[in-house]
This record gives C-alpha cells, sequence and structure tokens, in this order.
C-alpha cells in the first residue's frame, strides 16, 4: 500500500507537469494570432537542395516559379544526384531566368553531406535574403515569398514557418505522420513565442545570409549528417532574432512516408539530433517527454489496483480535455485539424514509439539524408 500511495502521488506530480505544458507553454501558441507585417518587397533567394529528386522539381518547382513576388531568385542544388535531376534543373533554366543552378559532386571529406551542398548553394545565392524549402515541397499560396519575407526586421534576422504533410484519406500511418508534425510544431512555435526557440524545420524556414556567415554556417556539426534546420537554429535562434510566421498563406505542403519502415527511419534521423541541443532544450524537452510517458504508465498500474481510482480517472480526463483544447486550437490553426479525432491513441504510440527509437539509436546509427 506504501508503494501504491507514492506512485499516487508521484502521478499527482506528473500531472501537474503535463497540464502546466498544455495549459500554459503551449496555450500561448493555440491563442495566438496571426500577425502579418507590411510586405516589404526585399530581395529573397528561394534555396533548395535535391538529391534525386528529379520527379519531385518537375511536380513542385512550378509552384514556386509561379509565387507572386517581385524580386527573387531560386537557387537549386544539384546534390550528386545519380538521376536526371541536373537535367531537369537545367531544363527550368533554360525558361526562368531567376534560376541559379549549383552541381555539387561528391568529395571525400564531405561524402554525402547535405550541410556541404547546401553551403555551396547558400554562398552563391544573390541575396541577403533566404528562404529554404525541400524539392518534395510546394507552398500552398502564392504569397509564401511574401508572407515570409515580411517578418524580417531590423531585429529579426530568422523566421520559423510550418511545414505540413499531404493528407491522405484512409490511412493511419498519414494521419499520425501529420499529428505527429503538429505536435513538434506546436512544441517550437510555443517555445519560440515565450523567447525560446530551439528548432525549426528545412521545409519552411527562412534566415539573412549574415546569420549564416556570423555563425561559420554549419561547420561546428558538419559531421553530423542531420541538422540542417534544427541543430542550425539551436545554435543561432535567440528571443530577440526570431520570429514565428505561421498564416495560412505561410505554410507548405510536403510528401509524407508511405511505410512505417521509411517513417521510422526519418524518425531516428530526426532523434538522434536532439542529443546535440543546447542543456536548457534538452532539459525542456525530455521534461515533457518523460512527463508523458509517466502519466501513462502510472495511470495503468493505479487503475490495475483500483487505487483511487476516482481521482485517477478525473485527471485522466482533465489532462485529455485541456490537451484536445490545446492541440485543437493549434490544429486549426494550422490546417491539421482532422488529426485530432484520435488524439490518446497517437499520443500512446507516439510515446512509445519514441522510446524505441531512442533505444534503436543507442545501437545503431542514422543514414545519409538521402
Amino acid at each position: 500500500m506504501i508503494v501504491l500511495d507514492i506512485l499516487f502521488y508521484t502521478f499527482i506530480i506528473i500531472t501537474i507537469v503535463q497540464l502546466i505544458y498544455y495549459g500554459f507553454i503551449f496555450s500561448g501558441f493555440a491563442f495566438a494570432k496571426s500577425k502579418i507585417p507590411t510586405q516589404k518587397n526585399i530581395a529573397v533567394s528561394v534555396i533548395i537542395c535535391a538529391k534525386n529528386e528529379a520527379k519531385n522539381l518537375q511536380q513542385f518547382l512550378p509552384h514556386i516559379l509561379e509565387q507572386d513576388y517581385p524580386n527573387f531568385e531560386i537557387v537549386l542544388i544539384n546534390d550528386a544526384s545519380h538521376d536526371n535531376t541536373l537535367d531537369i534543373i537545367e531544363t527550368f533554366a533554360k525558361t526562368h531566368n531567376n534560376i541559379k543552378i549549383v552541381n555539387v559532386e561528391n568529395i571525400e571529406a564531405f561524402w554525402g553531406n547535405k550541410k556541404y551542398a547546401l553551403t555551396l548553394g547558400i554562398k552563391a545565392a544573390t541575396h541577403d535574403y533566404l528562404l529554404l524549402t525541400d524539392a518534395d515541397c510546394k507552398p500552398i499560396s502564392k504569397h509564401w515569398i511574401a508572407t515570409m519575407s515580411s517578418h524580417f526586421s531590423n531585429t529579426k534576422s530568422i523566421v520559423i514557418g510550418y511545414g505540413s504533410y499531404k493528407k491522405r484519406k484512409y490511412s493511419f500511418l498519414n494521419t499520425l505522420i501529420r499529428y505527429e508534425t503538429l505536435l513538434t510544431a506546436i512544441q517550437y512555435f510555443s517555445y519560440a513565442k515565450l523567447g525560446i526557440p530551439y528548432m525549426a524545420v528545412g521545409r519552411n524556414l527562412a534566415y539573412r545570409k549574415d546569420v549564416f556567415f556570423k555563425a561559420n554556417g554549419f561547420m561546428s556539426h558538419m559531421n553530423i549528417r542531420s541538422g540542417d534546420d534544427d541543430l542550425f537554429i539551436n545554435q543561432v535562434a535567440n528571443s530577440k532574432n526570431t520570429s514565428i510566421c505561421f498564416a495560412k498563406n505561410s505554410l507548405t505542403e510536403s510528401l509524407p512516408e508511405t511505410s512505417f519502415k521509411d517513417w521510422l527511419k526519418q524518425k531516428k534521423r530526426h532523434v538522434s539530433t536532439s542529443k546535440y541541443y543546447e542543456l536548457k532544450h534538452k532539459f525542456m524537452l525530455g521534461l515533457f517527454y518523460i512527463s508523458q510517458l509517466l502519466f501513462w504508465v502510472l495511470s495503468i498500474i493505479l487503475l490495475s489496483f483500483q487505487f483511487r481510482w476516482e481521482i485517477v480517472i478525473a485527471l485522466i480526463l482533465l489532462r485529455i480535455i485541456l490537451q484536445y483544447i490545446s492541440v485543437g486550437f493549434s490544429a486549426k490553426k494550422l490546417k491539421e485539424l482532422d488529426t485530432i479525432v484520435l488524439l490518446p491513441i497517437f499520443d500512446l504510440f507516439l510515446i512509445f514509439s519514441q522510446f524505441f527509437i531512442f533505444i534503436s539509436n543507442l545501437t545503431t546509427k542514422p543514414s545519409n539524408w538521402k
């Protein structure tokens, strides 16, 4: 009985931690209103790094070329592709004079390293304001460049946007991927709003070129295959130089993985970079994950023994209701409202799959980016 008492009071403390996250930290973004500054019409270089992306470039590059913006170039980086990516890029360049080609060949020191290719592309960019996205990604609006770039100012040199994944009907995996993407975005938007930016996604990210060069680019983590987006932002972003953009015209959409194996492989790469975050960021993210895990483990134990089950169930319901409110308003804001229908199921699945990924990463290293 003493053991159950200890577990019960631990459960109460863990529940309070979860309520703080969902009721205070995440609600700041959930109830935030999108502010779109006046369009500045600054010259922008859109950076796209492509490795074996011939098909995707044919499908998605026209959406960027059709952007309603007066002054932008597209820097297309062919990262040692072995398909006809370079041919496709050159074909587009013949009919569009705002395309700049950077053809990267593998060298021994940076074999298969996306950061090396991106560095060459950034150096080749004509303009000081950079907007990064992926070859399998498209803006959902013709005003993507205008909306993202409007958040630059004399003090704001980094703009963090949202990169969604394309919706597929009747797919559990697709909805799970989109929910996990939503939850990740809620965290990095919420912390950035609190003045603690810690990551971004390369599918929709902007920063000034001088930010890149003052930080010596990716040199401090060039040996780490992933992290050209989150590790870089973890290194350079702070409360003064970072702005968040989640207006509907700023969103992008990418192709999601279509198998659990590929999704887990992708997640292994992402999780492997988090251990290189600053200590304060690892603490706040770790506390959230551990409190989630313990919340459900302790709930199951206490309910299996029917120990003060009325209070346990009440606290579970309180946490779920607050979670639905916080995540729900954020999901509506980011056009992902359909993903929260199975929220408790996805919650449990992600908690335990992330635990599996963490254990797996201890024994095997994630592969190259492509």
